[in-house]
């Protein structure tokens, strides 16, 4: 068990006091909402020592738990739960203040569909926050805090009320009377400081980790009363505008509390809704953040101003259109501008929902035109490009996406309505008969189309979608969706109290510096032996002394040769012994770096305490098999900018063993001369076997080097630099040589020659403005090109045949169309040269459509002679129904349209009967008068008959189905077809 400690006044005395804050009448003075933000900030920093750190992208920064940084507090989980780098600034961090980009939409805080229903929700706001880490704590908080409110942004002190923690009995917990009574020193009067559970004052991470009690300060928008009856009732005219949140506890796996050995500040409030208080608006959308978008809106719409009505006062939900279009431009710039586009998955495929949903808005009920989405986003970038820079940098780029995705999915849109329709025409959905739920889906999953926009469209024909498999189907996709976000949770990972143990008995962080050192001998790289002591033992739970055979564990040595997975390298593979029983290994399964400790994962084959010795065995294969692909991954970025310019910045990169994966910024799809150049200039890096330096600098002299690459990470300082070519200590910003150098904590080669080959096998638009690469090396190399050599000798052969002289009938004609689909399939698929895949390709499409011409024609030549032969034997009789030989149903389709074209009104069904194996084609067309059969029933009525299906339109259609008897089923057909017709 824990007990709290309630910390004396005897410490600094209070900002504040009883006297000092007084009762203010009236409104808080209005101030614009840049001065409201910067006020926050600069009374933090400059009257309370706090560093001012930048807000981090929304893209979280390896957090596969969340789709978007949500909190204020995402970017300082490291410090949170001490696992950040020792030698990094941020675990320096004590007091910290900044504003923060935050998404909420998708994930477990969604306010997507919230949004433009009333006046407060929001898909992007700012979260401004202020942190001390293990420094000051609630006395000073909450006095400073007060004294933001009431004497920097002037709001009536009666006009606030403040909660606090009341104690769960259930939990163990008391109440947090700590901060009750901090609250009464600084002046709240008794009657506006009110306690609440769980649920509303006591903030956890998540299901294990830092967590504590809560204090929110309350604004009542009418003041003048007693509101407290108001506060956490979902009141429009009460609303929380702070939450200080007291890390005291951590939240153990098995939900029980330990107090943590250093106490915390998380601070948060939302910028819209404090500007709204400082500008006396009930609505954050009649503040400065939002007029202007609003106004340059109705600019371009045919509607009338923005009104602010909601619920049944908004007719045509034309003001929710201008919310949910204000709201979602916002969301769409930073996203795009911090590299999250439209895609297919995750944080991508929600970014696509909310593009799609303000494109839906802006057309249908806004009435704007095409592009007028995107003419917002300088409007966006005048109100926040100044303290978010990137969207000044990257408007033309968020334009040019919002554009194309929007006309994309209007295309979509008549796609999917096309669809629908066609789906209809089917089958009578009427009479209790439900809409395909797979079809939905399809639409919805493939196509973006919005399920409600799919039930819209059904309902004005009368129809409805099969809504319990349709909600079958969307759980299962979340199902799918949840488990590939909560990623591999089974590495053990140590938590905060462990790390704090480690600190607290004086163990120093691992010293992993072997990794590094490693030299050639005679074209062999030779790795350092090593030998260590085991210094801590964790079980999953807490710090052990010693584990047993068989139980899974996270060793902490005094050093390590061993790589952790970090920067975007794969860990080391390898084993341990132990001293004394050099027999038993220890397979290493997982290396992981937590608050500068490296845990190496293992299932113990052995009887393991702490001080006992042991030799780490690296396998040295695939550590060097990573240095190839690391260092290639260096000179493929470079080789990129060099071909392509600087618009190219990386958004992401791997590298295993087998292969490289870089992710970067780009307009379009690299062309055939383009992945060429890039193929030249990084085999001539390589074949110049230039060396790779390396060299650790202080993390501000480092970032003054002219042409360095970073990526948006933390970085330790000092920093590691990797540069090719070039040493490290004749790089400065004078430099003009340009070359290949970046931060990276990598293991690299020490020449570049021992690449071999780097070869790009896949380069493919992930999204709108962001290519994916993979690449191989070494053999790999060697075998790509080899394999593209030989697909290509095969295409000149086919290409030959197919242009020389023409097959000598339609079976030669139809395997040499095979044939070019078979070599397309293994041009696809095979590992070759990328800009070689590309020519090929396109060769191949030429090829395609020179056999299927080829092909379409003889076809067309058989068809003809059987319709001749079939009019002689019946004539222009008005019922045709015989049978022809062809094993094609195209065949057999282009004999029916010749026989109606020679005889147009006359319904023509044919058969072709497959006497190896019993299959029946089918194909029929009818008159465009005939009202009492259409081709489509009469196909399906003969196919079912037969056992079989078929689908068509009212005036062509075609199936299959068996028989052994193929007399009997063209008496079917026709009998059929005479009763229909005499009706």
């Amino acid at each position: 068990m824990f007990r709290l400690v309630l910390r004396r006044f005897s410490g600094s005395p209070l900002l504040l006091s009883a006297r000092s804050c007084r009762s203010f009448s009236g409104s808080p003075p209005e101030m614009p909402a840049a001065l409201v933000r910067s006020t926050f900030l600069d009374f933090f920093r400059d009257q309370h020592g706090h560093q001012l750190v930048p807000s981090s992208p929304v893209r979280p920064r390896g957090d596969p738990s969340l789709l978007f940084v949500n909190a204020g507090m995402n970017q300082f989980k490291p410090v949170f739960l001490g696992t950040a780098d020792p030698r990094s600034e941020m675990s320096s961090y004590q007091r910290v203040v900044n504003t923060q980009k935050c998404v909420r939409a998708g994930g477990k805080h969604n306010d997507l569909d919230d949004v433009g229903r009333d006046v407060y929700h929001h898909t992007f706001f700012e979260m401004l926050g202020n942190w001390s880490f293990g420094d000051y704590f609630k006395e000073e908080a909450c006095s400073m805090a007060w004294s933001l409110l009431t004497m920097h942004y002037g709001i009536p002190a009666d006009r606030l009320y403040v909660s606090y923690f009341a104690g769960d009995a259930a939990s163990g917990l008391p109440a947090d009377e700590e901060t009750r009574l901090i609250w009464l020193e600084i002046g709240v009067p008794p009657g506006r400081l009110l306690p609440f559970g769980l649920k509303e004052n006591f903030w956890e991470m998540g299901n294990s980790g830092p967590c504590g009690p809560c204090t929110e300060i309350h604004y009542d928008h009418v003041g003048g009363r007693n509101a407290a009856a108001l506060v956490n009732a979902d009141s429009p005219e009460v609303v929380e505008i702070w939450n200080l949140v007291f890390m005291q506890y951590n939240r153990e796996v098995d939900h029980s509390l330990l107090q943590l050995p250093r106490f915390s500040v998380d601070t948060g409030m939302g910028l819209e809704r404090l500007v709204s208080v400082l500008q006396g608006k009930r609505s954050n959308y009649d503040t400065d953040l939002f007029t202007p978008l609003l106004h340059a809106i109705h600019q371009r719409s045919t509607v009338r101003p923005y009104g602010g009505r909601t619920g049944s006062a908004d007719q045509m939900k034309v003001d929710t259109a201008y919310r949910v279009v204000a709201d979602h431009v916002r969301t769409l710039s930073v996203c795009i501008a911090d590299g999250v586009h439209p895609g297919m998955s995750g944080a991508e495929l929600v970014l696509r929902r909310v593009l799609r949903r303000a494109v839906r808005f802006c057309v249908e009920v806004l009435q704007a035109p095409q592009g007028a989405l995107a003419s917002l986003v300088p409007t966006v970038t005048h109100s926040l490009g100044d303290v978010y820079p990137e969207l000044h940098r990257e408007a033309d780029r968020i334009q040019d996406v919002i554009n194309e995705n929007e006309a994309h999915f209007l295309s979509s849109l008549q796609r999917g309505s096309r669809l629908i329709h066609r789906t209809l025409l089917r089958k009578d959905y009427k009479h209790g008969v439900f809409f395909p739920a797979s079809v939905a889906w399809s639409l919805h999953r493939d196509l973006g189309f919005p399920l409600d926009l799919v039930d819209l469209v059904l309902e004005e024909r009368g129809v409805q979608v099969d809504r319990e498999e349709l909600d079958r189907l969307v759980a299962e996709n979340q199902k799918v969706t949840s488990g590939l976000q909560s990623g591999d949770q089974s590495r053990l990972m140590l938590d905060v109290l462990s790390l704090a143990d480690l600190q607290r008995l004086g163990v120093p962080p691992t010293d992993d510096g072997l990794k590094y050192q490693y030299r050639l001998d005679k074209d062999r790289y030779v790795f350092p032996a090593c030998s260590a002591t085991v210094v801590a033992l964790y079980d999953g739970h807490t710090l052990v002394s010693e584990v047993t055979e068989g139980q899974r564990c996270g060793v902490v040595l005094d050093q390590t040769c061993f790589y952790s997975e970090q920067g975007g390298q794969s860990q080391d593979r390898g084993y341990f012994t132990r001293d004394g029983s050099q027999d038993v290994l220890y397979p290493v399964e997982a290396v992981i770096l937590a608050g500068g400790y490296v845990v190496h994962q293992v299932t113990a084959a052995d009887n393991l305490k702490t001080g006992d010795q042991v030799q780490l065995h690296l396998d040295q294969v695939h550590r060097l098999c990573c240095m190839v692909n690391h260092t290639a991954t260096h000179i493929l970025n470079f080789a990129l900018r060099t071909v392509l310019g600087r618009c190219v910045h990386q958004r992401g990169s791997h590298v295993s063993a087998e292969r490289l994966r870089f992710d970067f910024s780009v307009t379009s799809s690299l062309d055939v001369s383009q992945l060429q150049q890039v193929d030249r200039c990084v085999h001539d890096i390589i074949s110049a076997n230039h060396i790779v330096h390396s060299q650790e600098l202080p993390l501000q002299e480092a970032r003054r080097i002219k042409g360095l690459r970073t990526v948006d990470e933390v970085y330790p300082d000092p920093v590691r630099v990797v540069s090719v070519s070039v040493a490290v200590s004749e790089l400065d910003d004078e430099t003009d040589r340009e070359t290949s150098v970046e931060l990276c904590c990598g293991t690299h080669l020490l020449q570049t020659g021992a690449i071999e080959d780097l070869l790009i096998v896949s380069e493919r638009q992930m999204v709108k403005g962001i290519s994916r690469i993979i690449a191989v090396t070494g053999r790999e190399a060697k075998r790509a090109r080899e394999e593209g050599h030989m697909l290509s000798q095969d295409v000149d052969s086919l290409s030959a045949r197919l242009t020389g002289s023409a097959p000598s009938g339609l079976d030669a004609a139809q395997r040499l169309a095979k044939e070019v689909g078979v070599l397309s399939d293994a041009v696809d698929n095979t590992p070759i040269p990328q800009w070689q895949r590309r020519d090929l390709q396109s060769r191949l499409r030429a090829l395609q459509r020179t056999s299927n011409t080829t092909v379409r024609k003889l076809e067309t030549r058989e068809a003809a002679v059987k319709a001749e032969a079939l009019l002689e034997k019946n004539g222009w009789k008005n019922l045709q129904v015989d049978s022809v030989e062809t094993d094609s149903l195209s065949i057999l389709m282009k004999t029916v349209n010749q026989l109606s074209a020679a005889a147009p009104h006359s319904h023509v069904m044919l058969l072709a009967h497959q006497r190896h194996s019993g299959k029946v084609l089918c194909a029929c067309q009818v008159p465009k008068d005939s009202a009492a059969l259409s081709a489509s029933d009469w196909a399906v009525a003969v196919c079912r008959h037969l056992g079989g299906g078929a689908g068509g339109s009212v005036l062509v259609a075609k199936g299959t189905g068996s028989s052994g008897d193929i007399t009997e089923a063209l008496r079917w057909a026709e009998e059929f077809a005479r009763q229909e017709t005499q009706r």
